[in-house]
Order: C-alpha cells, then sequence, then structure tokens
C-alpha cells in the first residue's frame, strides 16, 4: 500500500475520536519515528510504499491510538525543551507549559551560572526533564533530581544518560522531608495540583493511562505540596535564593499568599501560553 493511501485510511479509523488536526500530528510523529521522514520527505516520494512488516508497526500504532492512549507512550518518548526524553507509564508525560517554566529560569539564570556554579533541586522529578533540561543549558550547575517513586527515578536515570548530562538522585518522599540537609541556590517544583473536582476537565486519555500519583491531590488540601515545599525552601536555600513552582491555573493568588505568608520577597506570578496562571517564583 503507498503511504499517502495508508494516510486516508489512518485519517478515517480516528476521526470520530480526534480532529483532523491531532490525526495529522499523529500521522507525521509516527512517520519520523517509524521513516525518519518528515512532511516534505513524503510530499516528494508520493510513490513510498509500506512493506508488510511496516504496515503491522503502523496498525499496531492505530489500535492503540483508538483506545485514546497517549502517543508517546505507544512510542515510549517524547521531545521537551528540545531535547529527547524517554516515557512510560510511570512518568507524567511533559508539557510545553513546564518548558515555559525551564525556560524562565534560564532567563533569569543564565548569565549568573556563567560567573558562579549554580546548585539546583528539582522536586518531583519524574522523567527528568526540568532538572536534564536545565542541566544541559547551564552546564556549570549542580543538578539534584528527587522523585518519591523508584521507577520515575530509573526513567529520569536513562534520560540522564541518554541527554549526557550529570545529575545527582535521591529517592525521598518530600511529605516525609524535615530537611534536605544541604543549601541550594534554585528550588523548583512541578507537584501534583489537580484536584479531584477538576477530573471532569481532565482528557480521557490522561486519566487512563498518566499516574495518578503525580496528578493529583486531595480537595481539602490542595496545596499540601507546595506549602511544604515553601517550607523546606526557606530552610534550605541560599540567601537570596529562588523558589520556582508550575501551580494550578484555579490557585494563583492562594499560592500569592502562600509565599508571602512563608515570607518569600520579590514574587512573581506568570500566566502560560494559553493565558492560565501557571508558573510562579519567590525569592528569599
Amino acid at each position: 500500500m503507498l503511504l499517502k493511501e495508508y494516510k486516508r485510511q489512518f485519517t478515517s479509523e480516528l476521526i470520530s475520536i480526534y480532529d483532523e488536526k491531532e490525526i495529522e500530528s499523529f500521522f507525521y510523529i509516527i512517520l519520523e519515528a517509524f521513516h525518519q521522514m518528515k512532511r516534505i520527505d513524503l510530499a516528494l516520494n508520493p510513490q513510498l510504499e509500506l512493506e508488510t512488516l511496516q504496515l503491522l508497526q503502523w496498525e499496531t500504532v492505530l489500535s492503540q491510538l483508538k483506545e485514546e492512549k497517549p502517543i508517546q507512550y505507544i512510542l515510549g518518548e517524547t521531545e521537551f525543551y528540545g531535547l529527547p526524553f524517554y516515557v512510560n507509564e510511570n512518568t507524567l508525560i511533559p508539557r510545553p507549559e513546564t518548558e515555559e517554566l525551564v525556560d524562565w529560569i534560564l532567563s533569569n539564570n543564565q548569565i549568573i551560572e556563567s560567573t558562579k556554579p549554580l546548585k539546583i533541586l528539582d522536586i518531583g522529578t519524574g522523567t527528568g526533564c526540568i532538572a536534564i533540561s536545565l542541566a544541559k543549558n547551564l552546564p556549570n550547575a549542580a543538578v539534584f533530581a528527587l522523585d518519591v517513586s523508584e521507577k520515575a527515578l530509573a526513567m529520569a536515570k536513562k534520560n540522564a544518560s541518554r541527554n549526557e548530562v550529570a545529575l545527582t538522585f535521591i529517592h525521598q518522599s518530600i511529605l516525609d522531608t524535615e530537611d534536605l540537609g544541604q543549601q541550594f541556590d534554585i528550588i523548583v517544583s512541578n507537584p501534583p495540583y489537580v484536584r479531584n473536582l477538576e477530573k471532569e476537565e481532565i482528557n480521557k486519555n490522561v486519566l487512563a493511562y498518566e499516574p495518578h500519583l503525580a496528578l493529583f491531590v486531595d480537595d481539602n488540601d490542595a496545596l499540601l505540596f507546595y506549602r511544604k515545599i515553601a517550607e523546606l525552601a526557606q530552610k534550605n536555600l541560599a540567601p537570596n535564593g529562588q523558589l520556582y513552582f508550575e501551580i494550578n491555573q484555579y490557585l494563583g493568588k492562594e499560592m500569592v499568599t502562600l509565599l508571602e505568608n512563608f515570607h518569600f520577597k520579590n514574587i512573581q506570578l506568570r500566566k502560560d501560553i494559553y493565558g492560565n496562571d501557571r508558573m510562579m517564583r519567590g525569592m528569599k
């Protein structure tokens, strides 16, 4: 079968589940993963045939997409901040909004890091996307990555190796931690922040496949992780150290109040590309 003909079939079998733009995105992601080809390559090779084994690979992916399994989990990888990352069901799929958080940290610290080596802690590292992206772009920094999940840390270690950065990994529950035992210039975290009451806003593919441990927090104490991390940051940030969070879009004002209560200064609340309150910084 010609690949361009299969593209029509691929679209027709998914159109009742996804919109056409998303289907097209899936198609070209798979095209690159399986054939190392981009959109322009297919346009230049309209007579490209799918061999039997290749067709079977495409059909396997198609059947999983019909079950609304995220394409990143199907292929086992994704891209974040221009870097390749392995992903699986033990880690959240990195989001574009988190890239914005990384970019903010880098823009505030690349000049500083060129004259003074920084010590950075990423709490709840998951795939390691934040820690690894920072380490890759701040080559003199000492970067630590903490997570409660051993399986997530195993994935983060694979990603650090893949991207050729050296991190220090810590297997620890932040909620059970009284003191981090050392000082950091930057602490960053994207902790669980989706309340159960917001589940109806979450896509089915996220609810069914992504780890709830890394997503959800109790409705009655939605700021549990932020409060604990802010408390530790006051103990373990160096003077003028920086605390960065990705946050629940509905709790921006509450987060500002929380950091004020912990006596952080120069508090900034930022919106993401979609216009939602999504990230913040406070300084010790």
